[in-house]
């Protein structure tokens, strides 16, 4: 199935997108609350401890079903661990004891969950990219809902797979566009749907990936490859899509890009460059790269993603030689870019471009918002908000203003919290980032993909 021949305003009507990507559930009444006075308030909703706690199992115990199962200890009487499947086996047994997770729970693999009668109210989702489709069904046909992280899935055809399970089995979905939930992009969205500065004209947003970030994620780890995982734009980038859409609120009309693997390619392997960095590499002591400097010597990078017990230097360099982290970046099987823009076309003739970027020595979205009444300018941190009419500069640090910024800004328990509240009310509007109104900015992405390989062809979203 070709995505570009879709009737997008079809089937995102038969989604009820057209209801959802209008609401915007603010902070919990009764959950944490922050001050935003400055820029105006929040819109709320009211938020209600659960009868019971509402329970989930982890499919995926890596670093985001990590992340997602943290917010049970502080929140025992919202949020439980009742079940893991991971293969990895310090890893299961991990989340294992740090929940109490029964024995008889926890699982090697996904398939073993579903030999079960259903035990829990929600299945997380973790699993590498290319491993989503298959569990989300199997889970939806056994009537659970999800907590699934993003990407949906690494084909179209299979989200809107999904997306059809989930309707036919009136399940809740979560995905994890956690950006949608960070106090920082909230207060983006709320002074531009404020019209405070007017009507939105266009958009400028860059995503400095980071350098090593992108090599230790992008070049050596789980996501460098796009047969074993997907696009860029859609395991990293798809929050950058999916905030854009969210914050224009308009459907998108045209899409077009650019972007290859400029940099991490053989052909720029320094002199005497080997197949690792432990081989006797004559040019490992200088490199930018070297993963004995990065994960053993100066440890500027974390090891979580080298999937070792512990972090000793024994296990590090065992992983270093064996695995694919200690693989020169220069000589690898990654195909992802390094690079790439996205322009896209909205309803009223509103631009905007992105721009992914891994040649950068610093980390952090930014963001330009122009306005027919004044414009906006972002980093994940402050927001600088100026009226034309008026000459006034409001500058919102989202440090003095929200609290509990934890992973993504603060997004990561804040999207718990409101899928605990979404199924144990069954009222799915109570998630920002539900399946229906993640769908366009994955088809984004995909025809995104699709005008890249065909050399920058302008596609009709459509």
């Amino acid at each position: 199935m070709n995505p570009k021949n879709l009737d997008r305003r079809e089937l995102f009507q038969a989604a009820g997108l057209a209801t959802a990507a209008s609401l915007l559930p603010g902070r919990a009444t009764g959950a944490p609350q922050e001050d935003v006075e400055l820029l105006g308030s929040l819109p709320t909703y009211e938020w209600k401890k659960p009868d019971r706690p509402i329970t989930a199992i982890v499919i995926g115990a890596g670093g985001r079903g990590g992340t997602y199962a943290s917010y049970a200890p502080g929140h025992r009487d919202e949020w439980r661990i009742v079940g893991v499947a991971e293969p990895i086996e310090h890893r299961n047994q991990r989340m294992g004891d740090q929940h109490r997770i029964p024995h008889a729970n926890r699982f090697a693999t996904w398939q073993h969950v579903f030999d079960r009668p259903k035990f829990a109210d929600v299945c997380v989702i973790t699993t590498p990219d290319h491993l989503h489709y298959e569990p989300a069904i199997a889970a939806l046909d056994a009537g659970y809902d999800l907590l699934l992280e993003k990407a949906i899935a690494p084909t179209w055809e299979q989200c809107n797979g999904i997306l059809e399970r989930a309707q036919a089995n009136e399940a809740i979905v979560g995905i994890g566009h956690v950006l949608r939930y960070a106090p920082f992009f909230r207060q983006m969205k709320h002074v531009v749907q404020s019209g405070r500065i007017g009507d939105v004209i266009s958009v400028q947003h860059l995503e400095p990936v980071q350098h090593l970030h992108m090599s230790h994620s992008f070049v050596r780890g789980n996501w460098r490859n796009t047969e074993e995982s997907s696009p860029m734009l859609l395991s990293k980038s798809c929050h950058d899509l999916d905030i854009l859409r969210w914050i224009v609120d308009k459907p998108c009309r045209q899409v077009q890009s650019f972007g290859s693997r400029s940099f991490f390619r053989e052909s720029r392997a320094p002199e005497g460059a080997t197949e690792r960095c432990t081989g006797g590499c004559a040019a490992e002591s200088t490199c930018t790269y070297s993963a004995l400097r990065i994960y053993l010597r100066d440890r500027v990078w974390g090891t979580h993603h080298l999937a070792i017990p512990d972090s000793s230097e024994a296990s590090i360099r065992r992983a270093l030689e064996q695995g694919p982290y200690g693989r020169c970046v220069f000589k690898n099987d990654n195909d992802v870019v390094d690079h790439q823009i996205v322009n896209m076309l909205f309803d009223d003739e509103v631009t905007v471009s992105f721009s992914m970027e891994a040649m950068t020595s610093y980390g952090g979205r930014r963001t330009r918002i122009f306005c027919t009444g004044g414009d906006l300018i972002g980093d994940e941190r402050t927001l600088e908000v100026s009226d034309f009419a008026t000459g006034e500069k409001i500058v919102w640090d989202v440090r003095e203003h929200a609290t509990a910024l934890g992973g993504h800004g603060g997004g990561d328990h804040r999207l718990v919290r409101d899928l605990v509240q979404a199924v144990s009310r069954r009222d799915s509007s109570l998630l920002t980032s539900s399946l229906d109104t993640s769908m366009e900015s994955h088809l984004i992405g995909f025809l995104a993909e699709e005008s890249r390989h065909a050399g920058g062809k302008t596609m009709d979203v459509s």
